[in-house]
């Protein structure tokens, strides 16, 4: 179990670094654009909104690779914590934005915290 919870942490954190991406530098283009179902003017409009909201993805991320190569023990708390924040961001973001990102955000964070805590018994 220890082996799926570092996989489905890692994915978890490509997940977010793809965010990043997609906020950061790909909100305003054809892309995005498809991707979030606006128009170019929504996409324009919103540009600096969407850059700010993928540093934060960026920062679940770094936190999610940095559980990979602290002490074990460190390593628990900070998947514990920053796989908490994504599942709560995403089930936020479920609420008050769109119901996909309960399937794209929060339900990969919750089955990665599960197999964290099973795999560390």
């Amino acid at each position: 179990m220890y082996m799926v919870a570092l996989g489905l942490t890692g994915l978890v954190a490509l997940l977010h670094v793809y965010f990043m991406i997609l906020e950061m530098f790909l909100w305003a283009t054809p892309f995005g654009q498809k991707t979030f179902g606006r128009t170019a003017e929504e996409q324009n409009a919103t540009a600096s909104l969407a850059k700010n909201q993928g540093l934060y993805n960026g920062f679940l991320a770094a936190g999610l690779v940095w559980s990979f190569i602290a002490e074990p023990t460190m390593a628990y708390a900070l998947r514990l914590f920053f796989l908490g924040c994504v599942l709560i961001a995403g089930i936020y973001g479920s609420v008050t934005a769109s119901k996909k990102i309960l399937y794209v955000q929060a339900l990969p964070a919750l089955l990665a915290l599960i197999a964290v805590v099973v795999g560390s018994r």
